[in-house]
């Protein structure tokens, strides 16, 4: 008992410590949209998909040991997979798609609708994802373990907070685009995380085998950037016509 109370005591002072580094710190005013904004008409929309793929063979260090935390090892006693490289079928998944340039002065609306990451198993679920400037964030930790929340940001505000307690939520947002803001976790440096921060809808994170697809997407040409964590980046001029459907492929190389 008291072990476990020097524990929580512990765990509570790192909270009031992080907060100070930046967790409890008002975010910065958002951009005010053009005054020539103007919205997309859907009657004339199209999508682009696709599908990203890797060419190569990957080199792994083999399972994460989780020894320094006994909840992250009654979680996975095998030890814990990297997040890192999700081959799936030949497919890549964790990619972040998005249009990197191209839309020109089109207006969008903030969606309210919040976006949730979690800390479960030891990880972040998801590892990538993508969200809206000024859309709420929800970081929730449902183990029974401290974990740390640092996002790393540069066209936003660092912040790094901890949740001591299973059930612990905290919201905020980010105000600027950013590809991509790193989270981590300093108490379990395996721990990782990646957010697409954009302000348009016109992003996706692959999944199923490298699969992805941007609706909704109104004519125009676009510069489409597809993002990996280990691999970089790549890009594709894509021409969207009215109502068109484009299929596009990435295949990322393994490094020499």
């Amino acid at each position: 008992m008291a072990l476990r109370n020097l524990r929580l005591a512990a765990a509570l002072a790192l909270a009031i410590a992080t907060a100070a580094c930046g967790g409890g710190q008002p975010p910065a005013p958002a951009q005010a949209p053009r005054l020539d904004a103007k919205p997309v008409d859907p009657a004339t929309t199209g999508s682009i998909s696709g599908r990203v793929s890797f060419d190569g063979m990957v080199l792994g260090s083999g399972p994460i040991k989780l020894d320094s935390d006994p909840h992250c090892v009654r979680e996975h006693p095998n030890g814990l997979l990297p997040d890192s490289m999700a081959l799936n079928a030949g497919g890549l998944d964790n990619v972040f798609v998005y249009v990197k340039d191209g839309l020109g002065n089109y207006a969008f609306d903030t969606p309210a609708e919040t976006v949730k990451l979690d800390q479960k198993g030891c990880r972040y679920t998801p590892h990538v994802f993508g969200l809206r400037t000024g859309q709420p964030l929800e970081i929730a930790n449902s183990d029974q373990t401290l974990h740390t929340v640092h996002a790393m940001s540069k066209a936003n505000r660092e912040f790094n907070f901890s949740q001591p307690l299973h059930g612990m939520k905290n919201t905020t947002t980010f105000t600027a685009p950013e590809v991509m803001v790193h989270f981590k976790c300093n108490v379990h440096t395996w721990m990782e995380a990646y957010a697409g921060v954009l302000p348009h809808p016109y992003f996706a994170v692959t999944a199923s085998g490298g699969a992805f697809e941007l609706k909704n997407l109104p004519p125009g040409t676009y510069t489409i950037e597809a993002w990996h964590e280990k691999l970089g980046t790549q890009t594709q001029t894509v021409t969207v016509a009215p109502k068109d459907a484009k299929s596009i492929a990435f295949t990322f190389k393994a490094a020499q």
